[in-house]
């Protein structure tokens, strides 16, 4: 992105750059860092083994830890933009408010108490949205989180809304699965070499998917074009159900073909967390990204993204 929008004015000169901080600089974080340009980067982390590794791909590193408000103070009017990838706590549900997500909300006290950023991007789920039997889900829809984990997010949506109103300028992403051939776990492989059955045809469900460089494409356009408090889903066009993303990978991979069983033969078969993603079934429209946010997806169905066969 152009680096002479929205001038600073008559600052030092390492101000006057536009300075996108990244909270949550895991794999996503660092295709952004890698993708943007015309910025200075930073990066939140509470590792200090992790300082050499951002410094060597143009990241200055920031000491800090977001379950420790305390320790964010010196966050506050660094960057010019914000991208929020970091994920909530995973709180137990016999905890006290395991609902909340006390991270977010402790970012968005750091970054208040000075000059607020032009924009901030908030990494969501579209696991707020629920089980959906199936339909057609657009950014009008209403939360209706049945996890923990997505009853989170929609905490951490609230506050930045809130927050909002109070004059940060906040867009959400709304992301379901993430995948990239070059990304720790980001592939079916390993399940499919486990031998993990999916659902048959008529207990299965829809699922969405995004490659891991088009999500990164996704956060730099929306903090840059990214309305006030606005929400995008960020999925490709892939209109696959569980069953037939396995099937096709599998004959991409060279690989037998899963199993199929019913719902009641995976209940007695499968972990609880997967057995919550079998349990939600819907597919995303993406409107909004393509038409206000402008991405065109260089990976717009898995069959490419899995291949790495981008669309030129």
């Amino acid at each position: 992105m152009p680096s002479n929008q929205n001038p600073l004015g008559a600052r030092p000169a390492r101000f006057r750059r536009q300075r996108l901080l990244i909270v949550g600089c895991g794999d996503v974080g660092q295709r952004v860092a890698r993708a943007v340009r015309g910025v200075r980067l930073l990066a939140l982390t509470s590792s200090p083994e992790r300082r050499v590794a951002l410094r060597a791909q143009r990241i200055t590193p920031l000491l800090g830890d977001l379950d420790d408000p305390r320790s964010l103070r010196r966050l506050a009017g660094l960057g010019t933009r914000v991208l929020h990838l970091a994920p909530p706590p995973a709180t137990p549900e016999e905890a006290p408010q395991w609902w909340l997500d006390p991270r977010t909300t402790a970012l968005v006290q750091a970054l208040r108490r000075r000059t607020v950023p032009q924009a901030l991007v908030y990494g969501s789920t579209s696991g707020v949205y629920g089980d959906c039997g199936g339909a057609w889900v657009d950014e009008s829809r209403p939360a209706a989180a049945r996890t923990g984990r997505a009853m989170r997010r929609v905490n951490a949506e609230r506050t930045l809304r809130w927050a909002g109103r109070q004059g940060l300028r906040a867009s959400i992403l709304r992301i379901p699965g993430i995948y990239a051939p070059d990304r720790a776990g980001g592939t079916p492989r390993t399940r499919l070499l486990r031998g993990t059955p999916v659902l048959r045809a008529e207990d299965d469900v829809y699922t969405n998917h995004i490659h891991a460089d088009d999500l990164a494409r996704a956060c730099i356009a929306a903090l840059w074009r990214g309305r006030a408090q606005r929400i995008y889903n960020v999925a490709d066009a892939s209109d696959l159900r569980m069953g037939d993303y396995f099937d096709l990978a599998a004959d991409l991979y060279g690989l037998p073909r899963p199993a199929r069983v019913s719902r009641s033969q995976a209940q007695g078969e499968l972990p609880v967390t997967l057995l919550s993603f079998m349990g939600e079934s819907r597919r995303l429209r993406t409107t909004r990204l393509v038409q206000e946010l402008r991405v065109a997806l260089r990976y717009p169905h898995v069959a490419q993204g899995l291949q790495g066969l981008p669309v030129r």
